[in-house]
């Protein structure tokens, strides 16, 4: 195939290298002629493992070409792939002005050709950027629409300094965001070899996928320092430690509690995280992260609660209590937080639970009950029907077959549904759905 490249920093030149090693023509463009001239004469115009060798090879064979020239390079290529930068402003948003002036030149470039043109866009830019302010530069200057006269994807980029070309050559997935399998088709062919699934998903999707890894990576590498410095304090080898956190593939390096969904709750985390806290104060060592847990997790719940109240209704149902379906754990449970911020709020309040049974609750669960929250039990209903009929806001912390058949039948146009557990099939339900961060 006949790809252009637009922009030769770092993604853009391992990109170029590649893929005419395998096979393509090339042409690099950008506004640098330094970067030109070293690649035209086989220099990688950046230090990496491998790139020399390679940058040489392919511009020996003839397989590469570079330009300033926008409408050149999208003449003579069906694929153009944007690796502009997106650098830092001062406040920490996007610079956007180099990618807005490019999109300009391939509107422009756009306008002089009669075939449908795909441009994918890798550089990293925040989510609603390509259909907010590329795809409508494009259109502007070019007169013609997207999806109908050329195509617009993006496609996020997973390459690492050092590793870059190892990295291209396996990736951890291939992810195109786009709206036609018109536009995934050329992409399919140029990367559906690589030894990975090849997924497509909404344009913005993609776009915020870079960000959730990049903050992911992050958050992990921050977490296990901040464990290696409690270890340190008291002579724990965080190595072993982590070494064994990693073991389980279960809970902790798996898809595991990685689903957006309500605030944590129950007798182990809230309960070992401030112990781990109080234990790391009391030997000087600073967790900012672990120790703003806690606090993330109060503002989540609050995040729920004033959608409630947004609403201006004063009848709510809620469904479920216990901080985990299918249990009558109470203690900590993030629902019976909310149950007491609506009480407090004046809301009339009628709570359903199947598993809850207040007269069989034994040991620490009743003690609870009685010493925390012992005005909860006169709010207690076991007629979910009624429960339903008599309400104006339904807040489902429970998703069994049983209780969406319930709502299935009774929900009116009228109820606002917050859901906390993602049921399944929403749009079978009257009123208006919202998830609590969906």
């Amino acid at each position: 195939m006949n790809i252009s490249i637009f922009g030769l920093g770092y993604v853009g030149a391992v990109s170029l290298a590649c893929l005419a090693r395998d096979g393509h023509h090339v042409i690099g463009v950008d506004i640098d002629d330094n970067k030109l001239d070293l690649i035209r004469r086989g220099i990688s115009p950046i230090v990496e493992d491998g790139m020399s060798e390679l940058m040489a090879s392919v511009a020996a064979r003839g397989c590469v070409d570079v330009s300033r020239d926008a409408v050149f390079a999208v003449q003579n290529s069906s694929l153009s792939l944007v690796c502009v930068g997106t650098p830092p402003r001062a406040n920490g948003s996007q610079d956007l002005r180099a990618l807005e002036r490019l999109a300009n030149e391939l509107g422009g470039a756009l306008r002089a050709k009669p075939e449908y043109h795909v441009i994918v866009i890798r550089s990293t830019v925040v989510p609603g950027t390509v259909e907010g302010t590329i795809i409508p530069l494009l259109e502007r200057h070019s007169g013609k629409r997207a999806g109908v006269d050329f195509g617009v994807c993006f496609q996020p980029e997973f390459l690492r300094e050092g590793s870059s070309i190892k990295d291209y050559d396996n990736p951890p997935f291939t992810v195109v965001g786009a709206s036609s399998e018109r536009d995934v088709a050329p992409l399919r062919e140029v990367f559906g070899h690589l030894p990975c699934a090849f997924m497509v998903s909404g344009i913005r999707a993609a776009e915020m996928l870079k960000y959730a890894c990049n903050a992911f990576h992050a958050l992990k590498i921050t977490f296990a320092n901040e464990i290696g410095r409690v270890c340190q304090a008291v002579g724990v080898d965080p190595h072993e430690v982590m070494d064994l956190v990693c073991a389980d593939t279960r809970l902790n390096v798996s898809r595991a509690y990685m689903k957006p969904g309500f605030s944590y709750g129950g007798s182990c985390l809230p309960k070992d995280l401030g112990a781990l806290r109080h234990f790391a104060s009391q030997h000087d060592v600073v967790i900012p992260m672990l120790g703003a847990l806690g606090h993330s997790n109060q503002i989540h719940l609050e995040h729920a609660v004033s959608m409630v109240l947004a609403t201006g209704h004063r009848s709510v149902a809620m469904i479920g209590l216990s901080f985990k379906s299918g249990t009558d754990d109470l203690r900590e449970s993030p629902l019976v937080a909310m149950a007491e911020r609506f009480i407090g709020k004046g809301l009339r309040l009628r709570i359903y639970d199947p598993h809850v049974n207040l007269s069989r609750l034994l040991g620490a669960n009743r003690r609870y009950i009685e010493e925390s929250i012992p005005h909860i039990g006169s709010l207690m209903s076991d007629d979910l029907a009624a429960m339903i009929d008599e309400a104006q806001v339904l807040v489902v912390g429970q998703g069994s077959e049983t209780v969406l058949a319930q709502l299935r039948q009774r929900c009116r146009p009228d109820h606002f549904i917050l859901d906390l557990v993602r049921l399944s099939n929403p749009e079978q339900l009257a009123g208006t759905y919202r998830g609590v961060c969906w």
